[in-house]
C-alpha cells in the first residue's frame, strides 16, 4: 500500500491538540509547493523504510517543532530536506487533512501548503533524520505535463490539477480546503 510524506512523517513532533485550527490529535504540518523559474515543482521521492518498492512522490515539508510558526516550519523543513534556503515564501494555497500508515504507525495530519519560488534548482539535504535517510530516495523537478502523465503515486493525489490551476490562475484569494485523504 502506498503512503506519503516520509520526510514529513519522520521529522517533527505533534503540535498541541486543537491549536492553530487543528483538530485534536492532528499533527500540524507545513508543506512547500516550490516552483523554479520554469514553473517546475520540486517533489521528494519517498518509500517505506523496509520496502523501497512501496514508493511515492510528495512536497517538501514536515511537522512543527516547539513554538515555531507554520511559516518557520516550512522554511526549516525545506532547508533540511533540500538545502534550498533562497526562497520567497508566499501564501497558503491549500489545506488538507490526511491519514496514512508509515514506518509502523498511523499519521494523522493537518497540512498547510505554502507557495514558494526559488532560482536555485540544485538540491542537497542538509539535516535528514535517521528515518528520513532510510526512506527518502531523492528529489526531482516536475513539469505540470509530467505530473499529469505520470502513473507514479503523488501526494496530494490531485497535485497535477492543482498545479495547473495555480499556474493558469495564480494563487487563490484564500487557502482552498482539499478533500481529506485516508490511505
Amino acid at each position: 500500500m502506498s503512503t506519503e510524506g516520509a520526510a514529513a512523517a519522520a521529522s517533527a513532533v505533534e503540535g498541541p491538540p486543537g491549536s492553530a485550527g487543528a483538530q485534536p490529535g492532528l499533527r500540524k504540518v507545513a508543506r512547500v509547493v516550490l516552483l523554479d523559474p520554469r514553473d517546475r515543482i520540486l517533489l521528494l521521492h519517498g518509500h517505506e523504510p523496509d520496502d523501497p518498492a512501496d514508493d511515492w512522490w510528495f512536497t517538501p515539508g514536515g511537522g512543527l517543532e516547539g513554538e515555531e510558526t507554520r511559516e518557520e516550519a516550512a522554511l526549516r523543513e525545506l532547508a533540511e530536506e533540500t538545502g534550498i534556503t533562497e526562497v520567497e515564501l508566499g501564501p497558503v494555497l491549500w489545506r488538507r487533512h490526511c491519514s496514512f500508515p508509515f514506518a509502523g504507525r498511523r499519521w494523522n495530519q493537518d497540512e498547510w501548503y505554502y507557495l514558494a519560488r526559488t532560482r536555485r534548482t540544485e538540491t542537497a539535504p542538509t539535516a535528514l533524520t535517521e528515518l528520513e535517510r532510510r526512506s527518502v530516495a531523492g528529489a526531482r523537478w516536475w513539469t505540470c505535463r509530467e505530473l499529469a502523465a505520470t502513473r507514479e503515486t503523488v501526494y496530494p493525489t490531485r497535485l497535477a490539477g492543482l498545479l495547473r490551476r495555480l499556474l493558469d490562475d495564480g494563487p487563490p484569494a484564500g487557502p482552498v480546503t482539499l478533500d481529506t485523504e485516508i490511505v
